[in-house]
């Protein structure tokens, strides 16, 4: 996909699957980019940008383009009917004042996914964060920011959480460093709460929680933080997230998604659940 930076519009992951229908809808047609440009009477880079769900999904653009590609009346119908819906802001929208618009675009990966795996070598990931780890986690991050907007900051990482809840929750895959239990965020007793929430989780049937020891020593995947999504719509590519200091990547290549995939997959065989969740009643003695 690209790098995202503060600013511009997020997609949502309906967004994004409209796009591809538009782009597999043109290419079926037999229709170039300069094509569908002339329809419109833009520019070939405005085309690539609405299948891309770089910009919002405009119902006039939309139903000129499915009239040049040959769809009938119904199909157009249904389809502006979904782009319209596809341009709503999602729930998160509301916290657009104090989250980066490039984190966004993750939480509505997030909120769609089926399955996700994700590598922490710093922090406890954030859906599985206790209120008082993850409010000690987000002062550190945002030094100069108010109390009011570490709250809101809060409130929204804990509202991501209730994807776990329920009977259409995803697969959630979590390898963490070791790291990880010894950074004492918050203090003993944040931590001993955290790790009681990390022996909970670890407990239920659609998670699954691996600890890379300090033992393992150098492997594939000591780097960044990222994740891995998968959805159930065809449409819609793997994608992995990495985030920088100021900025993220989301990638969909799949030599990128496939090198990412064998790091996860090799790092969750350097431990077992059950060494896992002996390390994690050993580290919540030391907090005691």
């Amino acid at each position: 996909m690209s790098e995202a930076r503060s600013g511009g519009s997020a997609p949502t992951v309906l967004r994004m699957i409209l796009g591809r229908r538009l782009q597999d809808m043109r290419q079926s047609a037999g229709a170039s980019l300069e094509d569908a440009a002339r329809a419109l009477r833009v520019k070939p880079l405005t085309i690539r940008r609405l299948e891309k769900a770089e910009v919002a999904l405009k119902p006039l653009y939309v139903e000129k383009l499915l009239e040049t590609y040959g769809a009938d009346r119904q199909e157009i119908d249904e389809f502006v009917a979904l782009a319209e819906r596809a341009n709503e802001p999602g729930w998160w929208h509301a916290y657009r004042d104090v989250v980066p618009s490039w984190f966004t675009a993750y939480v509505s990966l997030e909120t769609s996914a089926t399955t996700l795996r994700t590598y922490e070598p710093h922090y406890v990931t954030g859906l599985l964060q206790t209120r008082d780890y993850a409010r000690a986690v987000l002062r550190g991050g945002f030094p100069n920011g108010s109390e009011e907007e570490l709250e809101r900051r809060v409130e929204l990482r804990l509202r991501r959480q209730s994807l776990l809840e329920g009977a259409d929750a995803p697969t959630l895959w979590v390898v963490m460093e070791e790291t990880v239990l010894h950074r004492a965020v918050g203090g003993s007793a944040v931590m001993r709460e955290q790790i009681d929430r990390l022996l909970e989780v670890s407990a239920l049937d659609h998670v699954s929680l691996d600890i890379v020891p300090f033992s393992a020593g150098a492997h594939v995947g000591a780097c960044a933080p990222f994740t891995y999504f998968r959805f159930a719509e065809p449409e819609l590519p793997d994608v992995v997230y990495s985030e920088l200091l100021s900025a993220s990547v989301y990638l969909d290549e799949r030599v990128d998604v496939a090198a990412h995939l064998e790091a996860h997959s090799r790092m969750s065989l350097l431990t077992s659940s059950e060494d896992s969740t002996a390390l994690l009643n050993r580290m919540r003695k030391e907090y005691s």
